[in-house]
């Protein structure tokens, strides 16, 4: 018997926003790792890239479109989950969005509105309803992707910095109110990490240059790096680790 066990074999995970960035290196890691993962993300056609490419390395993998900022098609993804596999192990709430870059002050209704949809009201009814089928079998592990900007926000970067503030407090909460349950409840906070989703402050040489200036490893992350830590929280390796955040940024917020 393994001392530190990472194996996710038997495992049902379920990973949003996996069709490229952070979310894809997470799916793929699992599926590494024996899970048969769930990759969700808007549209179908994203996934199914990455569904095929797991599987040609032998990974057990199925994609389902979902708008995560919807209640609706949350109710419909974890309807489909229970009818077609029976159990959610884990869950990974990747998908964010950030589109306004901006002061504050100038920000619109219509951008808060849209942050908080997908980044906080989608990983509350997730939550919900991932936890109500681990509640049934014996526990499970639920990640939430937050970020360093929920620790110290960047200029421009308010409304984003707000929801993943309150992610982080909604990820301690629920790891407070479901750890009877032996559901574990965790938080990865990345560093700059290049995505596409993150194009806006690569592109922004001031921004860049800050931040790896303040960085003791002086450098971005690749998504990859991110995931290794998602492995670690949804293993049984983490086992007693509950209501954490692991920050994966370089040394930034030293």
């Amino acid at each position: 018997m393994k001392t530190v066990d990472f194996s996710l074999k038997d495992k049902i995970a379920v990973v949003t926003g996996a069709s490229r960035g952070i979310g894809e290196a997470i799916a793929r890691t699992l599926a590494e790792y024996n899970a048969h993962v769930i990759v969700v993300s808007r549209k179908i056609e994203g996934l199914e890239k990455v569904a095929y490419d797991i599987k040609e390395k032998g990974g057990k993998v199925t994609p389902y479109a979902t708008h995560v900022g919807k209640k609706e098609d949350i109710e419909k993804l974890f309807s489909f989950i229970k009818s077609n596999f029976g159990r959610c192990d884990i869950l990974v709430n990747n998908a964010a969005t950030n589109p306004y870059f901006g002061p504050l002050i100038d920000a619109e209704e219509s951008a808060w509105d849209k942050t908080f949809e997908v980044n906080l009201k989608g990983p509350l009814f997730m939550i919900q309803k991932a936890a109500s089928i681990m509640k049934e079998n014996n526990g499970g592990s639920i990640i939430n992707i937050a970020s360093v900007e929920g620790i110290k926000p960047s200029y421009f970067q308010g409304i984003y910095s707000t929801t993943k503030a309150a992610l982080i407090m909604l990820t301690k909460s629920f790891a407070l109110e479901l750890g009877p349950e032996n559901i574990r409840v965790n938080a990865v906070l990345p560093g700059l990490t290049e995505t596409r989703f993150a194009k806006a402050l690569f592109d922004n040489e001031n921004f860049y240059n800050e931040f790896v200036k303040k960085s003791p490893l002086q450098r971005h992350a690749k998504p990859i790096e991110i995931a290794g830590a998602v492995l670690y929280l949804a293993s049984d390796a983490a086992s007693f680790v509950t209501g954490t955040c692991i920050t994966c940024d370089g040394g930034y917020l030293i």
